[in-house]
């Protein structure tokens, strides 16, 4: 079985929108595109690289994918990212019936999540999601993604498009890894645990134990 992963950059307050440049995506009037670069340093870009060691296929939004489309392709593959990115299979997430140009690549179809299904269902390696924000909102909806390998910058963006948004639903999380570099980007791995577990510091008789442990609280 295949698992889904998203691969993401996020601010402290979990935005996610135009992390790469200016241009990227100012939808909503967002103005702070390419926020992760003052961040970017050798750890940073060596951990990166470790995300796309490993075998994977590319599962992308329209609008994440044009923007792919349109750079990747005319990167010389002495570059390892555009060596993997143009050597894989991209399944893409669109509405449109418009060619879909770059090496490899296919439609999911107008029932997007069957065709998430079916694909982690069968054979073959992970299905790595980059960027592709309204994407995740559905995947999430339908509790379709397996891990987040999260990047997580050390600013607060105010606004913008968020990781968890509109298509999250309550659940624990299981931190599999994590690691910091340098710059103070943190760099954590997490999969779905469950639903969320709830509790309370106050009880009917507490114990002196217990008594005496929440007054250390205060």
């Amino acid at each position: 079985m295949r698992k889904v992963i998203a691969a993401t950059f996020i601010s402290l307050d979990g935005v996610m929108q135009a992390p790469g440049g200016p241009d990227e995506d100012p939808t909503g009037g967002f103005g702070h595109g390419g926020w992760v670069f003052p961040y970017s340093d050798e750890e940073t870009f060596k951990t990166l690289f470790e995300v796309f060691e490993k075998p994977f296929d590319l599962l992308l939004g329209r609008k994440t994918y044009e923007i792919f489309a349109a750079y990747w392709p005319y990167i010389d593959n002495d570059n390892p990212i555009a060596a993997k990115f143009n050597s894989v299979t991209k399944y893409v997430a669109t509405r449109g019936n418009g060619e879909l140009k770059w090496n490899k690549s296919q439609s999911l179809g107008k029932d997007v999540v069957s065709a998430i299904k079916e694909l982690k269902a069968g054979e073959g390696p992970d299905l790595l999601i980059q960027g592709s924000g309204d994407f995740i909102q559905t995947l999430l909806r339908h509790g379709l993604i397996d891990e987040f390998n999260l990047m997580i910058f050390p600013l607060v963006l105010g606004g913008g498009k968020k990781l968890f948004a509109g298509g999250a639903i309550p659940a624990a999380m299981k931190l599999l890894r994590t690691q910091s570099s340098p710059t103070g980007v943190i760099f954590a791995t997490y999969q779905p645990d469950g639903p969320v577990k709830t509790g309370s510091f106050v009880g009917p008789d507490p114990s002196e134990e217990e008594i005496e442990r929440r007054k250390r609280w205060k």
